[in-house]
């Protein structure tokens, strides 16, 4: 057996130590997220990512064009902000990095990391009841409050967290 980076090779030999063939690779899933680096981007399939939660200082990056909307991007280890033509999208406390952000009439998905659990403030429609789901499990139903916020709660395992958050 050998071990290349997170892969196990197993093979077999001979009783001389001759080599007769690979058996199969195993892999161990990579499910840490990286941050984005360059703050904010597109991905192919129309969501966003955003956020850097390893940056000591605050660093922002404003009037990103993406599906005919500017956004603008807050990020270090202490928050990390997203409005989107001027309004309020997203809050993490502490900062985060958060890949394919979607949202849709009906609610928003999104995968989460950070150094610590985070509080996550999203704006979503008024007075609306949500079904919220963490990495496929049942969170419960909340209301957002008279301003459309809603607030969750995510504990990071070391791994990416998936958020689904839909129109009950």
């Amino acid at each position: 057996m050998v071990r290349t980076g997170k892969c196990y090779i197993i093979y077999s030999v001979s009783e001389n130590n001759i080599f007769t063939g690979k058996l199969y690779k195993r892999c161990k899933e990579d499910t840490k997220m990286s941050v984005v680096k360059e703050l904010i981007r597109s991905e192919k399939d129309g969501s966003l990512s955003f956020g850097n939660y390893e940056l000591d200082t605050k660093s922002k990056l404003s009037d990103f064009e993406h599906g005919g909307d500017s956004y603008k991007v807050k990020t270090f280890n202490e928050i990390t902000k997203l409005e989107r033509n001027g309004s309020f999208v997203y809050e993490s406390v502490p900062g985060t990095a958060v890949n394919n952000f979607k949202t849709t009439d009906t609610g928003v998905t999104f995968s989460v990391e950070g150094k610590e659990d985070a509080q996550i403030t999203l704006e979503l429609e008024e007075g609306a009841s949500y079904d919220i789901k963490v990495n496929g499990k049942d969170a419960g139903t909340m209301a957002t409050n008279m301003g459309g916020k809603l607030v969750i709660s995510v504990e990071f395992t070391g791994e990416a967290a998936l958020v689904e958050v839909i129109k009950a």
